[in-house]
C-alpha cells in the first residue's frame, strides 16, 4: 500500500494537507485531511517532518490506541499519525480527519472526525504503508 500526503498551505502555526491511500494496484481507497505543524527546519516538537518517502508501520499505545509510526525520519523520532483536532494536539506528528473546519473559533482550520478517520485508515492499512510527503 502507498499513501501520498500533499501539503496544501501553511502559516506560522500549522500546515494543512490531504492524505490519499492507494491499494497496490493503484486504486484510491480513501482520502482524508491532514494537520501538521509548520515547516520550521525540522525542529523537534515544533516542525512538520521533511518532504520525502517513509515507511509507516502500525503501532498501539494507551493514549492513541491503534495508530501509525513514521519510521526513519531524519533527525527525529516518534513521529506518529494519530487522532486529534488542533495544531495544539501536535508535537511534530500528523493528524488525520474528515474535513478542515475551524472547530474552536481560533480562525484556523482544524480536522474533524479524527477518531473515525483514524479507525478507517487503520482498517484499510492494518500493517502500514509507504508514505510520500510532497
Amino acid at each position: 500500500m502507498k499513501a501520498i500526503l500533499t501539503r496544501q498551505s501553511a502559516n506560522s502555526k500549522q500546515t494543512i494537507g490531504t492524505l490519499e491511500l492507494f491499494a497496490a494496484c493503484g486504486q484510491l481507497l480513501m482520502s482524508c485531511k491532514t494537520l501538521e505543524l509548520p515547516w520550521l527546519n525540522n525542529a523537534r516538537q515544533k516542525s512538520c517532518i521533511p518532504k520525502g518517502n517513509y515507511k509507516v508501520v502500525a503501532r498501539t499505545s494507551p493514549k492513541y490506541g491503534l495508530h501509525f509510526f513514521v519510521t526513519n525520519v531524519p533527525g527525529r523520532d516518534m513521529i506518529l499519525i494519530h487522532h486529534g483536532n488542533y495544531h495544539t494536539d501536535i508535537l511534530g506528528c500528523i493528524l488525520v480527519g474528515a474535513a478542515h473546519t475551524d472547530i474552536n473559533g481560533d480562525k484556523l482550520p482544524d480536522v474533524t472526525s479524527s477518531k473515525v478517520t483514524m479507525q478507517k485508515l487503520t482498517k484499510l492499512a492494518p500493517q502500514g504503508f509507504e508514505l510520500t510527503i510532497r
